[in-house]
C-alpha cells in the first residue's frame, strides 16, 4: 500500500484514536492535500527531535499509524488543522521520494485475536485497569470519565492502544508501546509504565503539598519578597549574582592582601554565589564581604611632616599646652627620620575643659591625616571594640574597625575619648578589649570579630583622654604615655578668651567690633567671679550669654555698642555667682592659711582650731575625709611628744578638747595635703601666738614633724596668688614642681621649702618684741 506520509513533531497517535493537530511545514501540506484527492488516507509516524524542520528518512520512526482524515480546517498563517483517526499500526517499507511531499510504500500490521477464555490477557486487562484508575485520581488533568470509556472495550490491544493514548508520559514511551505489537506484552510494558507513573505522581503530590505547607506558614513573606524583587526588576535595582560575585573577585584581586586572608574572602565569596540571592543567608554574607573589601588594606594617608607648619597650626589652635606640642612635635621629627615607626599612644589626661579633645584633632591637621573620635564615656559591652560575630542576627564590626572603614584610610588619628569612664558587665570588659588595640606590638594583627581576620592597626596613631588617671586599669595605663594638662591660670584664660572665645563668640552671634567690646577688666571679671573651672568651657558660655543680650539691644535698637567693663557683666548677668577668699588682716590665734587642690583647680582653704576645757575630745568638723581626718590625728600625735620644746602644758590632752573647722562645711574636702597647716593652727590655738594669714602652706606631716611632697602645687599656688598672698610654703622635696608654676606668677611670688614643721613655724608664727624681751 502506498500512502502519502506526515511526519509528527512531538505527537504519537494510536489505532482507534482520533486526534487533531496542526501542520505548516510545506511537504506536510502537499502530503494532506494529496491524501484528501486519493481515498483521505494518510500515513503518520512520529520524529525522533523535535527540532528538527526538515527531516529526512533517517530523522523519524519506521513503525507508526495509517490514518484516515476526518475533517481539515485552514488557519490564518496558511497553517491547517486536521482531524485524523487511526486505522491501523503500520510500517514503513520503503520511502518512494521525499519531495514535493513522503510518499512511502506501507505494509499494514495485524494484531493477534485472544479469545474471552484468555485467563492471562484478563488477568493483565484488570491489573492495567486497576493502575490506570489510580492514576486517574491522582492525575486531575484527566477526567474521570475516560476511565468509563475504556472499561468497556474487550480487545486487550484495543485497551491498551486506548489507555496509551491518555498516558502523560515521554514520546519514546509512546512509540515502544506502540512498536510492541503483541498485545499481552503491551499490556505488560503499559503496566510498568503505570506503576512508575503512579509513583513519581505520589512523589510530586508529597513535594507540592509540603510546598504548599511551607507557602502558607510564609505566605505573607513570600509575596512581600516577591512583589519587593518585581519592583526591583522594573527600576533596575536588581543585581544578578553572577555580576556582583564577579565585581567582589575583582575587588579583591585589586587588594594587596595576606595569602591566608585573601583565600578566606575568596572562599566566601564562593560561599555566597552558590547561595539564594533572596536569602536571609546570602544578606548576611553580602554584607561581610562588602565590609571586608571597603577596609582601607592598602590606603594610607600621606604624612606632609613639616615641624614649623605643624608648631604653627598647633600654636594657632590652642594657647598654651607647651608639654604636649613638644611631645607632637618630637613625635613628628621621629618619623621624619624613621619609615617604621610604630604609632605611639597619647593619653592627655586633665580637667575637664582644656582642649584634650580639640588638641588630638589639631594634631591630624597639623600631620594631613584623618581624624577619627570614639567616646568611650558609659561603653560596657566588648562588642563596642572588637563586634559581633556573625552568627549573631544584625551583627557589625566593631567600632574601630567601623570608623576605619569610614574614614578611608588605615592611618588616620584616632581619640578614644574619656577613657577613664569606660565600664564592665555581663556583656564583656571594654577596656580588656582596648589592651590588644593600644599595644603597639600586638595591634598589627589586630582581629575584629566580625571580620575574623588579622587588621593592620599599627600604622594608627592613638590619642586617648581622661579627666584622671585612677580609675583607668593599670594594664591598659601601662600601654600609655601619659601627658599632664593641667589647668589654665587666669592669665592663661584672659589670652585664650581674648585670641579664641571672643572673636568665636561675636562671629557665631553676629556681632562686630562696632558692636561689642571687652575690656581686660571684664574678661577677669568673669574669669573670677561666674566661672569656677580649670578649662575655658564656662567662660564661653558666659562669654557668648552677653554676645546674645547685646544682639538683642542691637536688634531693639536701644544701642549700638556695648563695652563689657567688669560693672557692665554684673549688670548683665546679675549677682556674682562666686567669691574668692582675699586675706584681710595680718595675724589671729588659732587660724591658718592651707591650699586645696580640687578638678577645677586650685583653692584657698582657711583652717580654724579652738581649745575649750574638756577631756581630751578631738572635735572634726567641715566634712572632712578619713586621710585628712588622720592627718589632724597626726599632728595632735606629733604636738604631744613636742610639748616642752615647744612650750606646751603636757597635760593639754587631758585639760582640753580640741576643735577643728574648715569653713564651707557643705563641700567634702580630703586629702594629705592639709597636714601641716593642721598641726600649726594646733600649735597656734596652744601657744596663743598668732599666725600670719599672708602666707599660706601646703604638705604631708609625719609623726616625727617631717613634711612629705604633695600633688597640684602648680594649682594651689595660682589659687593663693589669686588671693593675694605672696609667700607659700612647700614641702622641700616639691622644689621641681616650682618649674611649672608660669613665670609671671612665679616672679612674684616667694617660696619658701620645708623639712618639717619647726620650718613653718618659724616663718608663720608671730611672736611680740614685749614678749621676746621678757623672755630674754
Amino acid at each position: 500500500m502506498e500512502l502519502p506520509m506526515i511526519p509528527l513533531r512531538g505527537l504519537s497517535i494510536f489505532p482507534n484514536m482520533v486526534l487533531h493537530f496542526d501542520i505548516g511545514r510545506e511537504k506536510s501540506i502537499n502530503a494532506l492535500e494529496k491524501a484528501m484527492v486519493l481515498n483521505q488516507h494518510i500515513f503518520l509516524a512520529s520524529q525522533k527531535d523535535d527540532n528538527t524542520d526538515l527531516p529526512v528518512p533517517e530523522d523519524f520512526y519506521h513503525i507508526g499509524t495509517v490514518g484516515k482524515i476526518k475533517q481539515m480546517l485552514k488557519l490564518p498563517g496558511d497553517s491547517i488543522r486536521v482531524l485524523v483517526e487511526g486505522v491501523c499500526r503500520g510500517a514503513i517499507e520503503e520511502v518512494m521520494f521525499e519531495d514535493p511531499y513522503f510518499k512511502c510504500k506501507i505494509k499494514k500490521i495485524e494484531e493477534p485475536v485472544y479469545s474471552a477464555e484468555d485467563t492471562e490477557a484478563e488477568a493483565l486487562m484488570r491489573t492495567v485497569l486497576s493502575n490506570f484508575d489510580e492514576y486517574i485520581n491522582i492525575n486531575k488533568n484527566l477526567a474521570p470519565e475516560i476511565f468509563a470509556t475504556v472499561v468497556t472495550i474487550e480487545d486487550p490491544g484495543r485497551m491498551a492502544d486506548m489507555i496509551a493514548s491518555h498516558l502523560e508520559i515521554k514520546l519514546e514511551d509512546k512509540q515502544q508501546l506502540l512498536e510492541t505489537l503483541d498485545p499481552k506484552e503491551r499490556l505488560e510494558k503499559l503496566n510498568s509504565i503505570l506503576i512508575k507513573e503512579i509513583e513519581i505522581l505520589n512523589i510530586e503530590q508529597d513535594i507540592s503539598s509540603k510546598v504548599k505547607s511551607q507557602i502558607n506558614k510564609n505566605q505573607r513573606e513570600y509575596y512581600l519578597r516577591e512583589q519587593m524583587r518585581a519592583i526591583q526588576e522594573e527600576l533596575g535595582v536588581a543585581e544578578d549574582v553572577e555580576d556582583e560575585v564577579a565585581g567582589f573577585t575583582e575587588q579583591l584581586e585589586a587588594l594587596e592582601l595576606e595569602e591566608k586572608t585573601k583565600e578566606k574572602i575568596a572562599k566566601e565569596i564562593n560561599r555566597f554565589s552558590k547561595m539564594q540571592s533572596s536569602s536571609a543567608e546570602a544578606n548576611v554574607s553580602r554584607n561581610y564581604i562588602e565590609t571586608i573589601l571597603a577596609l582601607p588594606w592598602n590606603k594610607e594617608s600621606k604624612d606632609n611632616i613639616d615641624l614649623k607648619k605643624a608648631e604653627d597650626i598647633l600654636n594657632e589652635d590652642h594657647y598654651g599646652l607647651d608639654k604636649v606640642k613638644e611631645r607632637v612635635l618630637e613625635y613628628l621629627a621621629v618619623m621624619q627620620l624613621s619609615d617604621g615607626l610604630k604609632g605611639p599612644i597619647l593619653c592627655l589626661v586633665g580637667p575637664p575643659g582644656v582642649g584634650k579633645t580639640s588638641i588630638a584633632r589639631s594634631i591630624a591637621r597639623s600631620i594631613g591625616r584623618e581624624f577619627v573620635r570614639m567616646s568611650l564615656g558609659g561603653v560596657r559591652d566588648e562588642a563596642e571594640i572588637r563586634g559581633h560575630r556573625r552568627t549573631y542576627i544584625g551583627a557589625i564590626p566593631g567600632r574601630i574597625i567601623s570608623s576605619i572603614k569610614d574614614v578611608g584610610t588605615k592611618n588616620p588619628v584616632f581619640l578614644f575619648d574619656e577613657v577613664d569612664k569606660i565600664g564592665a558587665d555581663y556583656k564583656g570588659d571594654p577596656a580588656s578589649a582596648l589592651l590588644e588595640v593600644l599595644d603597639p606590638e600586638q595591634n598589627k594583627d589586630f582581629t575584629d570579630h566580625y571580620l575574623e581576620v588579622p587588621f593592620d592597626l599599627s600604622k594608627v596613631m592613638f590619642v586617648t583622654t581622661a579627666n584622671t588617671t585612677s580609675t583607668i586599669p593599670r594594664p591598659l595605663l601601662d600601654r600609655m604615655e601619659v601627658i599632664e594638662v593641667s589647668g589654665y591660670t587666669e592669665e592663661d584664660k584672659l589670652n585664650i578668651a581674648e585670641k579664641y572665645l571672643v572673636p568665636k563668640q561675636m562671629k557665631e552671634n553676629g556681632l562686630t567690633r562696632s558692636n561689642i567690646s571687652f575690656t581686660e577688666k571684664g574678661i577677669r571679671t568673669l574669669i573670677n567671679y561666674y566661672t569656677r573651672e580649670s578649662g575655658v568651657r564656662n567662660l564661653e558660655r558666659e562669654i557668648g550669654n552677653l554676645c546674645r543680650k547685646v544682639a538683642k539691644n542691637v536688634v531693639s535698637g536701644d544701642t549700638k555698642k556695648v563695652s563689657i567693663t567688669g560693672k557692665k557683666v554684673e549688670d548683665m548677668l546679675g549677682k556674682k555667682k562666686y567669691r574668692f577668699d582675699m586675706i584681710k588682716g595680718e595675724k589671729e590665734v588659732g587660724v591658718t592659711t592651707g591650699l586645696a587642690w580640687t578638678i577645677v583647680g586650685g583653692d584657698t582653704l582657711f583652717i580654724e582650731t579652738t581649745a575649750v576645757p574638756g577631756t581630751g575630745k578631738l572635735v572634726l568638723t567641715g566634712q572632712m575625709g578619713d586621710v585628712m581626718q588622720e592627718s589632724a590625728k597626726a599632728g595632735v600625735s606629733y604636738i604631744r611628744s613636742m610639748c616642752k620644746k615647744l612650750g606646751i602644758d603636757e597635760d593639754f590632752y587631758k585639760k582640753y578638747d580640741l576643735h577643728i573647722h574648715i569653713p564651707e562645711g557643705a563641700i567634702p574636702k580630703d586629702g594629705p595635703s592639709a597636714g601641716v597647716t593642721m598641726c600649726t593652727a594646733i600649735i597656734s590655738t596652744l601657744t596663743g601666738i598668732p599666725v600670719r594669714k599672708d602666707v599660706a602652706m601646703t604638705g604631708e606631716i609625719t609623726l616625727r614633724g617631717k613634711v612629705l611632697p604633695v600633688g597640684g602645687i602648680r594649682e594651689k599656688v595660682m589659687a593663693a596668688h589669686r588671693a593675694g598672698i605672696r609667700k607659700v610654703l612647700l614641702p622641700k622635696d616639691n622644689d621641681v614642681d616650682i618649674q611649672d608654676i608660669p613665670e609671671v606668677v612665679r616672679n612674684d611670688m616667694e617660696f619658701v621649702l620645708l623639712k618639717d614643721v619647726n620650718d613653718a613655724l618659724k616663718e608663720v608664727l608671730v611672736k611680740d618684741k614685749k614678749d621676746d624681751n621678757k623672755k630674754g
